[in-house]
């Protein structure tokens, strides 16, 4: 082949080599951005957590009522006042009764100089039947007048019985009526910080009957001793004793938390209408003055630890797909896909035992489409 030719079919040749070249570029796999995560030693926990929020508690609260209704006469304290235990809270109207009270008082102040009386009687009424009794002996009177003066003096001693009776119960009858000022009369049973009172001075107060919610009319809350009371799902609650070390965190204190310990779990589970069956918990904080002041009715969630790894290989716990397998970033430019044995996790971290080394990186953005085990990837820049 002459030259001239060679050089004018290379020369027809060339569009169709460049159109090749061009179809096979554009149509190989692009590489897929993707987020890599480098494997490293460090701590993997093994946690469970509340299925609802939690309520921090106070370790006294009592709703307090009076026995009986009325109208009420004083109001002794304001809401969120402090008080000491066996302060006076509340009383209602109880002038009925208090004279009730005087008139028993003076019952007994009656009944005293009744037996004072009656008493001296007795005692004279004996001397004399001693005296009978002597004379009798000597021959002076009669046996029958010694006895009938013994039989005077048994007679008084017993009235001087009685009247000592009667006392008591007039005593008795004072007691009671206190008792009944006392269905009246409201007492702090503990320090503590009244939370909210229901009613005024001259309304009327009624206590709440049996199976009616009536509101208390004063709430106490002893806010020196708090607790966190957090629904564990039942499944869960086999896996908590007390003891068991904690992380409590709450919505007031954002990206905060404070470890703790569980002291309760309940005994029982609870049914809550369309909700998950649970078991309640109760946690303290290990530093209770570590958050600062908390306010009973805050929300809170508890993480109970279960178990505890330090310097094992971890991978962030979103890099796993099902069965066990992640994708790691290769040398060649490729991702491959590896299997895994795991052991503690979490919602962070997982431990890998088997499959992988510290240093390796895994992709984390599994998410995104296309990313499978196989295909040319790139990296993010910036590395997460």
């Amino acid at each position: 082949m002459s030259p001239v030719l060679a050089r004018r079919l290379s020369i027809a040749f060339f569009p169709v080599v460049a159109l090749v070249v061009a179809l096979w570029w554009a149509g190989r796999p692009q590489p897929i951005v993707v987020v890599l995560k480098e494997t490293d030693l460090g701590r993997v926990e093994s946690s469970i957590a509340n299925t609802r929020a939690g309520t921090v508690e106070a370790c006294q609260r009592t709703k307090l009522s009076t026995i009986v209704g009325g109208r009420i006469e004083v109001l002794a304290v304001k809401e969120g006042e402090r008080v000491r235990k066996g302060q006076l809270l509340m009383k209602l109207w109880n002038d009925d009764q208090r004279a009730q009270s005087t008139l028993a008082q003076t019952q007994v102040e009656t009944a005293r100089l009744r037996v004072g009386e009656v008493c001296t009687v007795a005692a004279n009424a004996e001397s004399e039947a001693e005296r009978q009794a002597s004379l009798r002996a000597r021959g002076f009177v009669s046996a029958s007048k010694e006895e009938a003066a013994r039989s005077e003096a048994k007679a008084k001693r017993a009235g001087c019985d009685a009247a000592k009776a009667d006392v008591a119960q007039t005593l008795a009858k004072v007691s009671a009526t206190r008792v009944e000022q006392g269905r009246t009369i409201l007492y702090a049973p503990f320090d503590g910080t009244i939370a909210k009172i229901v009613g005024e001075v001259g309304e009327y107060s009624t206590p709440s009957p049996p199976g009616v919610p009536t509101p208390p009319a004063i709430d106490l809350i002893d806010d020196s001793c708090l607790y966190v009371k957090a629904p564990m799902d039942e499944v869960d609650a086999p896996k908590i004793v007390a003891g068991q070390p904690v992380r409590i965190s709450f919505d007031a204190l954002p990206k905060q938390s404070f470890p703790g310990t569980v002291k309760r779990v309940a005994p029982y589970v609870s049914a809550v209408e369309k909700q998950a069956r649970t078991v309640d918990i109760e946690a303290t904080l290990d530093n209770p003055a570590a958050p600062g002041k908390l306010l009973v009715g805050y929300s809170a969630d508890v993480e109970v630890i279960l178990a505890v790894r330090e310097k094992v290989v971890r991978v962030p716990t979103p890099a796993l797909l099902e069965g066990g397998r992640v994708l790691v970033g290769g040398a060649g430019g490729k991702l491959e896909e590896r299997k895994v044995k795991t052991g503690l996790a979490n919602w962070e971290f997982t431990e890998v035992t088997e499959g992988l080394n510290a240093g390796e990186r895994v992709v984390t953005s599994l998410e995104r489409a296309g990313v499978k085990g196989g295909i040319p990837y790139t990296a993010e820049d910036k590395k997460q």
